[in-house]
């Protein structure tokens, strides 16, 4: 886990870095120096007596090195609403927290939108955790996940009672796929203590399938990410989970972390051990087979020999345009992994070689969601890591090979913005329909108290979005402040999993943030841009029916917009499967392509404007 900041200047969280020691040793070691340049100036001055009296001094006073300033763009005004209830959504989070600080309290919160009805509108599913066994409060029935049915105009119903999602457990994350091809949306839940696969019956309805899928894990396990995916390209789902840590109650309390010496505290995850990653082979038969460690992605440490991952997101995507998908995974503390698929059923982890296992300076961060996209509408990959408190967002860039990374979040103008929050939720999306992806960071602490600890932090922080000027010419990011996109955006929030979907048909992408045992934020798109936009559903023949790892190109005079049919994105969240490209003022795209998982190119003769096109894979 690690940092960043909110409006108010604040600094970080020593639950895992130290920034403020090392920036005062950094400090007392400069007036030691000075002090030893002026001895030795003054002893020069001594021999030198025949000298005349020396002028006044002069200090020339010396500055932190800047980023180089960017021509102020003009950010659109584009007005995100608080929509929350009106809309009809009442879930609160429970993470059964009673004063114990168990770890897993502060990590979950996933969301999905997905269309689990097939009528054309994202619905959602908000995952829930509950309260311990050992300390239910009298009275207290078990929480739930949700699930909510959207009338297309952005009006959504509880329809959880009898779908068969009604059930209590501690639950993480969500990954959503259709695993056997059947034209319905199935739904993988990640938590501690074993999770849960259950498949889309129909008329919203779900049975859990999880022992008779052979995902059945140890009541021991926690599970973070999770995302459906088809590795070896045979057109079935296949599913990859991402464990945390070695966690229990008892080593939690052994661990016994404190805040700041007495008051118990959650603990850092470098004080637990590591875990392995699980992949899991679809056979086609509605069983998997779990490959994970004839796959190459149980990683040990070199030094101990024991697991090395304490992985929190996943961001699957073709890195060297091979045809085959590869995963970039972020770690918490420890080093990032890059799994480079080798085309046969294996990977190779490739992390240090590529540049994304460190920050700049060769150290780990606290990792928590990820995205990848073309961003700046070439060739060029970009991957986004929201990182702990006091560690700015990462930005690794492609270079001149595509799996060469340098972190560009600070020529880019994210990373200072954003180094005192601590970030999870991250995605790229283009709010504002200019055919330019921008950025979303939901943010919020891990300790309520640590305003105590650190002035510069707040235990809720808001979410920050980041506008891309490479339509104005620049490139780069800008941070849109609060009179550019509303005030809704920015209340602060104890934030975790994060999505976008256009919810009420009007081709603009809306966002929802979920928070740490508290109701989530639903936030309506309300630009008024006049943008086009293409929006395409997909549906595989040869490949996944889903389309999953597939990308919608769209040619536009000079530049090439892309986007990849991906759900899996952010933390611990799934965002809707249809792809909307911004157009901005252009009206007609000069070509559009789509490019199936299997590598297979379809040209499209004519794409609706600012409508959805559905396309199916030609035979």
């Amino acid at each position: 886990m690690n940092n960043n900041p909110a409006p108010p200047p604040d600094e970080h969280e020593e639950l895992v870095h130290a920034d403020d020691a090392i920036i005062g040793k950094a400090v007392r070691g400069s007036v030691v120096v000075a002090v030893a340049m002026a001895v030795v100036v003054i002893g020069v001055v001594f021999i030198l007596k025949r000298q005349p009296a020396p002028s006044p001094q002069q200090i020339t006073q010396i500055s932190a090195p800047t980023v180089p300033g960017k021509p102020n763009a003009e950010i659109p005004a584009v007005r995100f609403t608080d929509v929350t209830r009106e809309a009809g959504i009442t879930f609160v989070h429970n993470n059964g927290a009673y004063g114990e600080k168990l770890l897993p309290e502060t990590m979950g919160g996933g969301v999905a939108f997905f269309d689990f009805d097939n009528d054309g509108a994202p619905d959602l599913l908000f995952i829930n955790s509950t309260y311990w066994p050992w300390h239910v409060p009298e009275g207290a029935k078990p929480t739930t996940h949700a699930l909510y049915h959207n009338d297309g105009k952005g009006r959504f119903t509880d329809v959880t009672a009898g779908s068969g999602l009604d059930v209590s457990f501690y639950g993480m994350g969500v990954a959503i796929g259709d695993y056997d091809n059947d034209g319905l949306e199935d739904v993988f839940i990640t938590a501690v203590g074993g999770n849960h696969l259950f498949h889309n019956e129909g008329k919203g309805k779900f049975k859990e399938v999880t022992s008779l899928a052979g995902l059945g894990t140890s009541t021991q396990d926690w599970s973070t990410c999770a995302a459906w995916i088809d590795y070896d390209n045979d057109g079935k789902l296949d599913l990859f989970v991402g464990n945390y840590v070695k966690w229990s109650r008892k080593i939690d309390a052994e661990v016994g972390y404190k805040i700041d010496g007495q008051t118990r505290a959650y603990g850092q995850p470098n004080n637990f051990e590591g875990t392995f990653p699980s992949l899991y082979h679809n056979e086609g038969n509605g069983r998997f087979n779990d490959v994970s460690a004839q796959s190459g992605v149980q990683i040990k440490n070199p030094s101990t020999g024991v697991p090395a991952a304490k992985t929190l997101g996943v961001a699957p995507v073709d890195l060297d345009g091979d045809g085959w998908i590869d995963l970039v995974v972020a770690n918490d503390t420890v080093p990032n992994f890059v799994f480079l698929n080798q085309r046969d059923g294996r990977f190779k982890e490739i992390g240090a070689l590529c540049g994304i296992a460190f920050d700049s300076f060769g150290n780990t961060r606290g990792a928590m969601g990820i995205d990848a996209a073309r961003y700046r509408n070439d060739d060029k990959l970009g991957i986004a890591i929201g990182n702990f408190a006091n560690e700015m967002t990462a930005l690794y860039v492609a270079q001149n090979a595509p799996t060469n990374f340098a972190d560009e979040a600070i020529t880019e103008g994210i990373g200072p913005a954003s180094r005192l929050l601590l970030k999870f939720g991250v995605f790229f999306f283009d709010y504002d329909l200019d055919g330019w992806l921008d950025l979303l960071s939901a943010n919020g602490h891990l300790e309520e108290e640590i305003q105590k600890i650190q002035q510069s932090q707040r235990y809720r922080q808001p979410a920050q979005l980041f506008w891309n000027a490479g339509g104005a010419g620049q490139g780069g990011f800008l941070l849109v402040p609060p009179e550019k996109c509303g005030g809704d955006i920015s209340q602060p929030v104890v934030g975790r999993g994060s999505a976008y979907a256009d919810i009420d048909g009007d081709g603009d992408l809306d966002v929802v943030v979920t928070q740490i045992n508290g109701p989530p934020l639903l936030l309506r798109n309300d630009q008024q841009l006049r943008h086009h936009w293409l929006r395409f559903k997909l549906a595989g023949t040869r490949s996944n029916r889903d389309a999953i790892g597939a990308w919608a190109q769209a040619r536009v005079h000079n530049r090439t917009l892309s986007q990849q049919v991906m759900p899996t994105r952010s933390y611990l969240s799934q965002s809707e499967l249809p792809v909307t490209l911004g157009l901005g003022n252009v009206q007609q795209p000069d070509e559009v392509t789509i490019v199936w998982p299997d590598g297979s190119k379809q040209k499209l003769e004519s794409a609706r404007v600012d409508a959805t096109t559905i396309v199916q894979q030609s035979q």
